[in-house]
């Protein structure tokens, strides 16, 4: 395909790739388009790991890594300490619901001390601070773009990247947010209609791109929220993107990481099986809805912290409850969500991500090969 993008990174097709997942992210790269790591979860030590496997496997393609520095977190975490004063500004009742929470459903307690201290460390990575290890990692491995995945990114962040020649990327959510990306300095902004997984604002893809698109030109777009197959890339393209970003639609692949639990929940869902809800991570983010998700909207909830304090008290909750769900509790099952969009009625089967990449590139054929025929110009 002949975009800006695929000029500018070298790559057969503009599709690009968010994914926690490495072997993802290296299928999809393999395969013509662009993986992208998401690093939130990992520690320095290892995202070096994964980053150093992704560059054994790609054989020199180029792939990406997405950090996530948000522009605001409460006020309780931006003092410093470290991991005791992290945990000590998670109110007592936010535990004692958790508690609760579990009782109910019948689901065993973790090690509740193990999981706070790690999910402070966790909780510490959304910080400037601990955001900038990560892009210090990133930074020495030969990757082809850093991405901010909420908020503008740091002068720190933009002057590495542009002395070591690397692009740096944002998503946004109004056109606003992307004029002031690009006043920052970014290369390449993501416009991530409301439809999107994860973090993401209310305004649609559809309405959202074109706006992005004419703000932010000449500098290049990509379409993000609800895109999981080629039709969507073909109309990304005509309201004028320079390809997409996709996140959602990895979720059921053979590579991906989500738990089995999960991954039956998701093929099963439809699009209407998405919620935008505070209750993983502080700020408004798609997820499949749950019994967890309703819970904390719930008359006894204590309601959600901000960010990153409520990611140390769901984080490690989570993980238990999807390695419990793996034994088939049915409390564990009904809490088990993950983060996903509105494509979600659209993700019906299991297959490799490569596979998910030509299926698009075919899909996306046939949308040009139709619209010529209504053109004429075919």
């Amino acid at each position: 395909m002949n975009t800006e993008v695929c000029a500018r990174f070298g790559i057969e097709f503009p599709l690009f790739a968010f994914s926690h997942c490495r072997d993802v992210v290296a299928a999809v790269t393999n395969a013509g388009g662009f993986g992208v790591l998401g690093a939130v979860a990992y520690t320095p030590d290892r995202l070096e790991e994964e980053l150093r496997w992704i560059d054994d496997h790609v054989g020199g393609r180029p792939y990406g890594v997405d950090v996530l520095v948000p522009g605001k977190i409460d006020k309780a975490a931006e003092g410093g300490g470290g991991l005791d004063a992290l945990l000590a500004a998670v109110p007592d009742e936010h535990w004692s619901f958790l508690v609760g929470l579990f009782a109910k459903y019948d689901v065993p307690l973790p090690d509740f001390e193990k999981a706070r201290r790690s999910d402070a460390r966790g909780g510490a990575r959304v910080t400037k601070e601990g955001a900038t290890e990560l892009i210090d990692v990133s930074l020495a491995h030969p990757i082809g773009l850093i991405a901010s995945a909420l908020g503008t990114p740091p002068p720190l962040m933009v002057e590495r990247a542009k002395a070591a020649g690397i692009p740096v990327a944002a998503l946004v959510g109004t056109p606003e947010h992307a004029r002031r990306q690009v006043a920052a300095g970014v290369d390449l902004v993501v416009a991530q209609g409301g439809e999107a997984g994860g973090h993401t604002g209310e305004i649609s893809t559809m309405v959202l791109v074109p706006e992005v698109v004419d703000t932010v030109a000449p500098v290049p777009v990509l379409a993000a929220g609800g895109i999981a197959t080629g039709r969507q890339m073909a109309a990304a393209l005509a309201l004028g993107a320079s390809g997409v970003w996709c996140g959602s639609v990895w979720l059921t692949t053979e590579e991906a990481e989500t738990s089995p639990p999960v991954k039956e929940k998701l093929l099963a869902a439809t699009s209407r099986d998405t919620i935008r809800s505070r209750s993983r991570t502080g700020k408004p983010a798609r997820q499949l809805r749950s019994a967890w998700t309703r819970e904390w909207e719930g008359p006894d909830s204590p309601g959600p912290l901000g960010m990153p304090l409520q990611m140390i008290v769901a984080e490690g909750a989570m993980r238990q409850i999807n390695k419990v769900a793996e034994s088939g509790n049915p409390g564990a099952r009904a809490l088990a969500n993950y983060f996903v969009g509105q494509c979600v009625g659209l993700m019906n089967t299991v297959k490799p991500a490569r596979q998910v990449v030509y299926d698009m590139v075919e899909d996306f054929a046939d949308a040009v090969e139709r619209l010529n025929a209504v053109t004429g110009t075919g």
